[in-house]
């Protein structure tokens, strides 16, 4: 069954069922030497795969003001310009970078900066509101995130921000935040099929907020075009793999989640959806919340996520074929603990 919009939480918002990730298109940004965008990009392949996902009922747009070092937001406005109410943006700050050398250079996580970000994003973006801005601080203590709020509130109350949350995956933080920000509609957060949030989506039911997913096709592995033998290039991020990115070792994609995927292949493409539709299916199928972001920097890429929207949610009997095969490998791991030679990440032993 097709799935068109979702609720943003209870920030009265509504949104496409899919959201675009825009990390990709903000092209090269780096840590010193460290990359931490996706390689080279088009930026006219970018602005069109934005519009033909506008075209193709996509209306969420999520990025970040770090993404490329600013880039990223330029080209989402430039790609929404005389669109600009079809879309909802979501975009995140709380990381400081230079836009001259596209070099992060730290964190701010003070009410003061806040209010200089949200104005340098508006200018980047070329829009006078934001519908949806993310503390991207994942691991910011909770007081100082409550701190937030009150400048937070000002934004919405000037009508500048519509709706606020924020990117994490420490579901006691985002508990906490929600109980205090009336303001705050969604939690941004890692979700798939490879890795389930269960208390993270307890927090979203309970408090009324979006489970905006990223990371949903494993960062391409759900794409089905990685092997073993796959290399990602030394300027994409994956290439590098920092110690927070697990699904990519030495610059090649991890086996541990190459064999989670090869489980799943199966059942997730049973009724002829691909296998990165069928990823994005068993999202909407684990819950009525969540908004998977799935990234794009082509119109190819765009087209085939969008898809997805008439296929919906994987039906039932699908859905538990799925669990039946997760719940195998993991029998599997916990036979073969003791064989050092074929690690297994931990999956969550149940979904509520």
């Amino acid at each position: 069954m097709a799935v068109s919009t979702r609720p943003l939480g209870r920030s009265g918002i509504a949104v496409s069922a899919l959201g675009m990730g825009c990390w990709a298109i903000g092209g090269p940004w780096a840590e010193g030497s460290r990359p931490l965008g996706w390689g080279a990009v088009d930026d006219d392949e970018s602005i069109r795969a934005v519009r033909r996902a506008l075209d193709l009922g996509v209306t969420l747009f999520d990025t970040a003001d770090t993404y490329g070092a600013g880039h990223g937001e330029r080209i989402l406005g430039r790609a929404l310009a005389g669109r600009r109410d079809e879309a909802v943006i979501a975009t995140k700050w709380g990381y400081t970078f230079d836009e001259r050398t596209r070099q992060a250079t730290g964190e701010d996580a003070s009410p003061e900066y806040l209010r200089r970000a949200v104005v340098d994003s508006l200018r980047r973006l070329g829009t006078d509101r934001i519908d949806l801005y993310q503390l991207h601080l994942a691991d910011l203590p909770v007081p100082r995130a409550e701190a937030l709020i009150g400048a937070l509130e000002d934004l919405v109350a000037d009508g500048l921000v519509r709706a606020y949350g924020w990117s994490t995956d420490r579901a006691d933080r985002a508990a906490a935040f929600a109980q205090v920000a009336r303001g705050a509609a969604a939690v941004q957060h890692g979700l798939s099929v490879l890795r389930d949030a269960p208390a993270m989506l307890a927090v979203c039911e309970k408090h009324d907020l979006a489970s905006v997913a990223r990371g949903p096709l494993g960062m391409g592995l759900l794409t089905g075009k990685y092997t073993p033998e796959s290399t990602l290039p030394r300027d994409d991020v994956r290439g590098t793999a920092p110690n927070w990115l697990e699904w990519f070792r030495s610059g090649r994609p991890a086996p541990e989640w190459l064999r989670r995927v090869a489980a799943v292949r199966g059942a997730l493409t049973a009724d002829g959806r691909t296998l990165a539709q069928g990823a994005l299916g068993w999202i909407w199928a684990r819950s009525g919340r969540a908004v998977p972001i799935p990234g794009a920097r082509t119109v190819a890429q765009v087209e085939e996520n969008a898809a997805a929207l008439d296929r919906g949610p994987l039906a039932p009997d699908q859905f538990a074929e799925v669990e039946r095969q997760l719940a195998a490998l993991r029998a599997a791991a916990l036979r073969d603990a003791d064989r050092p030679h074929w690690p297994m990440p931990p999956v969550p032993a149940a979904r509520p």
